[in-house]
């Protein structure tokens, strides 16, 4: 596939890594030499020096027979023009804009239309950070939650613990345990490293540990693997921007909720603006603040401001004076693996969430959804089933009998509203809705071609 990807920041950047190993034709343009001749001298790609908007940089690129245009420049406006100019100048057919402000948002089902601004698929990062934390408020103790096949299968990251009701036993006895709901470990994580689950397989203390269940059945689930957490009542969020404030507004309804901002005109802003939460204008690594506050009747406290260094260090001190559980967002990829799992409980990269997004739409056969896990070491894939047994090498196949890639487990199947847990024995059916783990995301491209009909295949 030949792709166009406009903005080599931390996106584009690692956008490219993603696909320039699997067969791709990856051209990225940037304003920033320096920054293109890094990427170039790392990855093997193309790159164009010039503005993501101009007719001319976008003919340059290849606009005119490429297969797809990702704009991922810092600008809105740029993004947004990029792909009106593709479209309307080299007729680029697949188009895909990251969008931040909110008030282009709000306006989305009428603006981005073939029509009015032609963007195919639109990507709102901070939409997805705030679905994302609040999936993991809805389950306490889990460290990732990614759901499939709207909403009905939940793939979920939790840390088996001393103590637990699974440690030192097999994974055979998670049935003894739960004779009535079906679940799988899709992976275990061991000191980093993956291990194939099998039914011998001996849960250890700190494994990190993968399941696919029916959504309803996540909560029963978590509770075999870890002494359950209590719900979450008392939340205290640390910024007031997009994030922050679509945070608190989605929170508020359900949780007791304070946000701390430091800007006073955005916090009075805010105050107006939110029904239920608290706001306070002030620095979160106040520890007068956070006493006065009751850091220590914290459930989960969030920083979410633009500084890495300033929400680590907010976070770290909440935690000290006793918040229970506290997550941080983090722009640099570099530190998510430095500070999670130590006083920080989860570390959120706004950047990983982007790029699950953006892959869904440039994985090829009939993939509805990737999700990165694990910082972008692994990947979860739903992706349907087409075709018959005599020209698909899936359909009318059990899953024993499928040659999957290395690394890779078929954890569930959604057929109609049925979840069915998968098993060796299961026989996967035109238009499954199949979900996927893989622990080395190179193999990729395999699992998108096991999944596309052929003609010849017999």
């Amino acid at each position: 596939m030949k792709i166009i990807i406009l903005g080599a920041g931390q996106v584009g950047g690692t956008l490219a890594e993603n696909l320039v190993g699997e067969n791709n034709d990856i051209t990225i343009v940037d304003k920033d030499p320096e920054r293109l001749r890094e990427l170039q001298d790392k990855y093997d790609l193309r790159v164009v020096n010039g503005y993501a908007s101009h007719p001319r940089t976008l003919e340059e690129a290849g606009a005119g027979d490429a297969d797809m245009l990702v704009a991922v420049t810092n600008s809105d406006e740029t993004n947004m023009i990029a792909c009106q100019v593709a479209f309307t100048l080299f007729n680029t057919p697949n188009r895909v804009a990251r969008i931040r402000s909110p008030e282009y948002l709000r306006a989305k089902q009428r603006l981005f239309l073939s029509d009015a601004v032609p963007v195919d698929h639109l990507i709102a990062p901070e939409e997805l950070v705030t679905s994302y934390i609040k999936r993991l408020i809805a389950y306490p103790g889990a460290l990732q939650v990614v759901t499939f096949a709207e909403d009905k299968v939940s793939l979920v990251a939790v840390k088996a613990y001393y103590g637990g009701p699974l440690v030192g036993n097999a994974l055979s006895t998670l049935r003894e345990h739960m004779p009535h709901i079906d679940t799988r470990v899709a992976a275990i994580f061991r000191q980093g490293q993956p291990i194939r689950p099998k039914g011998t397989t001996v849960i250890e203390a700190d494994d990190e540990v993968f399941f696919v269940a029916a959504s309803g059945h996540i909560r029963d689930v978590m509770s075999e693997l870890q002494r359950l957490e209590k719900p979450y009542k008392r939340i205290m969020i640390v910024g007031g921007g997009n994030i922050g404030a679509g945070l608190a507004k989605q929170l508020e309804i359900d949780y007791s909720v304070k946000l701390i901002e430091r800007n006073l005109a955005r916090a009075e802003y805010l105050s107006e603006k939110l029904q239920n939460t608290i706001v306070f204008c002030g620095d979160a690594a106040d520890q007068e603040l956070l006493s006065e506050e009751n850091i220590e009747q914290v459930d989960v406290f969030i920083a979410v401001t633009n500084e890495d260094e300033s929400n680590i260090m907010s976070a770290m001190l909440a935690k000290r004076m006793g918040a229970k559980k506290v997550m941080v967002l983090i722009q640099r990829g570099a530190y998510v693996d430095l500070v999670q799992g130590g006083n920080i409980d989860i570390a959120i990269s706004p950047q990983q969430a982007t790029i699950s997004a953006l892959l869904t739409h440039v994985r090829r056969g009939d993939i509805v959804s990737v999700s990165s896990l694990r910082r972008g070491a692994a990947e979860a894939i739903e992706a349907i089933a087409h075709g018959d047994s005599a020209n698909s090498k899936v359909v009318g196949r059990a899953i024993g009998d499928i040659k999957l890639p290395p690394g890779t487990t078929i954890g569930a199947i959604v057929r109609g509203e049925s979840v069915i847990i998968a098993n060796d024995r299961t026989v996967i059916e035109q238009n499954d809705h199949v979900v996927m783990f893989l622990v080395d995301k190179k193999y990729v491209p395999d699992v998108e071609r096991l999944f596309q009909p052929s003609p010849f295949f017999l």
